[in-house]
């Protein structure tokens, strides 16, 4: 018998087949002309029975226009060409967990194999294949994991966020535009531990908290993400009612807009009816109406694009006063939120993915985080385009010089501005007048399009982390439509206080407040992140390694740091004595939960004489779903 190789005629060996799924079974060698001197090799192998169950126990299907009979024992011929660097016959893997080639072993890892068809006959002729050396990457397969990714970016893109943009080009021009850069790579970096904890253990992080904490600071943790959560919803009321009130040209008041976010959740509840991947696809049109007319004010615009890059990537503030340096702290509580952390680690299990099988975990965290790259670097394009248009317009200007203009526009909304010489200070609501009075009506209207996408795309991820984190954190079932009612009741009563009985001016001034309250919750979510993706426990061999837990650390004392800058502006700034003395009270009990959770942290990190109490669970403890995630795709 013609002998090459690891194969001979008649053999049958067990062997790994790849293309868009991977699969198992049992071929017979029944013609080979391995010894053959030209340039291509041919095979023909016969597929056993054993592999139909197999592919049905797992929900497999064969790619492209392949006939049923083919999986029926007719045979196979294969096609095998030289690759580069390569020797031939190289694509037939054997159950010894080797690649065999006539001149050795190949690894595995750099050679995945993947075929279609190029030719079939119904007379029994074999079915005629062309194997080709790739990686293992596939469109296809990108697109089945798109999704959860670019929900969690809509955070990225809420009106605190629009805010805390045009603020920093008016105050500092194109300076910040680093700050901004670094703020979303980290918050990608902290996406990206999010998704691998859920992807690696099947529990998303409100559910890993449940089992890891005791009682007190399980209950306590999930105030804090509830707090952030509420704060967040109370963002999306005030961006939505104030671009409604801009679109009526005044004709809808302020509380009456914030009235009308009622019915909006409502709405997107019954898309959500529809499956997720309808809810998804949603927000995505959201999403690139955003792009669409904060690009629109962008072109319009035409800021310096030297200018541009260098902000982004030079990082300098030359000029910049507490004011900037205020502003650059609030940058980074605006892009990272904490409850988006605990959303993307729970909207990632819609996916199916088989956690005993290694590859494919691997194969799932590499999609999942380039859905991630993909999507922050359009929420980061789009936050470049709102700095950007009020750096070219409005940076170093008056209020009196916006005055003038609005009066020689004509517009209804001049006396927005005052004749001071101050500086212009800016936000949701002065920023589409601002633009109006500049560039004509249509840019106010395109700007509170633009506002309402953003107020309206953040409303539903706020609805899907508060349940998550309700469930994960107290094991409470409840209802998306109970959770919406519960959220929005409390974020709709004192926006609707401030909206009523006070001007735009106090509604607008509270996305700052806000904004602080995301930074000051932060630690609530970085802490436990870098605590349960550390741990080897829960994470096997995708725990962090050394770089990661050195520079999620980093980022851990950053945030503090930053939390601790905020604490002191407004401390100073409260007058009376009361107020003083509660806001004191309740920075030592936020620095003493911190510090137990930093506690717990290092325990995790590897130090482990500080388990003194024995309160960290250890490996034989850890609590790990090894189940197929469910398929929510449909």
């Amino acid at each position: 018998m013609a002998q090459h190789g690891l194969l001979r005629m008649g053999d049958e060996k067990r062997v790994m087949l790849f293309d868009e799924l991977s699969f198992c079974t049992t071929v017979q060698v029944l013609k080979w002309n391995g010894e053959s001197s030209s340039s291509r090799t041919w095979i023909t192998l016969r597929l056993k029975r054993s592999m139909i169950p197999r592919m049905s126990q797992h929900n497999m299907k064969p790619s492209g226009p392949l006939p049923a009979n083919i999986w029926k024992g007719i045979p196979m011929k294969m096609e095998m060409k030289k690759m580069k660097r390569l020797k031939f016959p190289m694509w037939i893997r054997l159950s010894g967990g080797r690649w065999g080639t006539e001149n050795g072993p190949t690894s595995m890892l750099t050679c995945t194999c993947y075929f279609f068809m190029l030719a079939y006959s119904k007379c029994f002729s074999p079915v005629l294949f062309f194997f080709l050396i790739q990686p293992g990457f596939s469109f296809r397969k990108l697109w089945a994991f798109t999704g959860p990714g670019f929900l969690m970016s809509i955070a990225y893109l809420d009106p605190g966020n629009i805010e805390s943009d045009l603020q920093s080009g008016a105050l500092a021009g194109f300076k910040l535009l680093w700050v901004l850069l670094i703020s979303t790579i980290l918050g990608l970096l902290l996406q990206r531990l999010a998704v691998r904890l859920s992807v690696v253990t099947g529990l998303h992080l409100a559910e890993v908290c449940n089992h890891n904490y005791s009682k007190v600071p399980r209950i306590l943790l999930w105030l804090m993400v509830e707090l952030a959560i509420i704060g967040s919803d109370m963002q999306e009321v005030i961006g939505s009612a104030i671009a409604i009130h801009l679109l009526s040209n005044k004709t809808i008041p302020l509380y009456g807009g914030v009235l009308i976010t009622i019915t909006d959740t409502i709405v997107f509840l019954f898309l959500d009816k529809y499956g997720l991947r309808k809810l998804e696809a949603f927000f995505g049109f959201l999403i690139t109406t955003m792009a669409i007319t904060f690009g629109y004010q962008y072109v319009t615009v035409k800021p310096n694009q030297l200018e541009v890059v260098k902000g982004m990537f030079y990082p300098n503030c030359a000029g910049c006063g507490p004011a900037q340096l205020e502003q650059a702290v609030g940058i980074v509580g605006a892009v990272i939120m904490p409850h988006n952390i605990y959303l993307h680690s729970a909207l990632v299990k819609s996916r199916k993915i088989n956690r005993l099988n290694v590859s494919e975990v691997k194969e799932a965290n590499m999609y999942f985080f380039i859905e991630a790259i993909i999507a922050l670097f359009l929420s980061f394009l789009i936050n470049v385009f709102v700095v950007s248009v009020f750096a070219e317009s409005f940076f170093n200007k008056s209020d009196a010089q916006l005055h003038e203009v609005c009066v020689k526009a004509n517009s209804p909304f001049a006396n927005v501005f005052d004749n001071s010489t101050d500086k212009l200070q800016v936000d949701i609501y002065k920023g589409g007048i601002a633009l109006g009075c500049y560039f004509g009506s249509a840019a106010l209207y395109i700007w509170a399009v633009g506002i309402l996408a953003a107020g309206q795309s953040s409303t539903m991820t706020g609805t899907y982390a508060g349940q998550f984190v309700m469930e994960g954190f107290l094991n409470i079932k409840w209802t998306r439509f109970a959770r919406t009612v519960l959220t929005r009741s409390i974020a709709i009563v004192p926006t609707l206080a401030v909206a009523t009985f006070q001007d735009v001016e106090h509604l607008t001034g509270m996305n700052d407040f806000l904004n602080v309250l995301q930074s000051m919750q932060l630690p609530f979510a970085l802490i436990p992140i870098l605590s349960f993706t550390s741990e080897k426990a829960l994470m096997k061999d995708f725990v962090n390694n050394l770089f990661w837990k050195i520079g999620g650390g980093f980022v851990i004392v950053f945030v503090c740091a930053i939390n601790l800058y905020f604490v002191v502006v407004y401390v100073h700034k409260l007058q009376q004595l009361s107020l003083f003395v509660l806001a004191i009270l309740l920075i030592i009990l936020y620095m003493i939960f911190i510090v137990y959770l930093t506690w717990q942290c290092l325990i995790m990190l590897g130090v482990q004489w500080l388990n003194c109490f024995g309160t960290v669970i250890h490996e034989d403890e850890s609590i790990v779903s090894t189940e197929m995630s469910p398929d929510h795709n449909e």
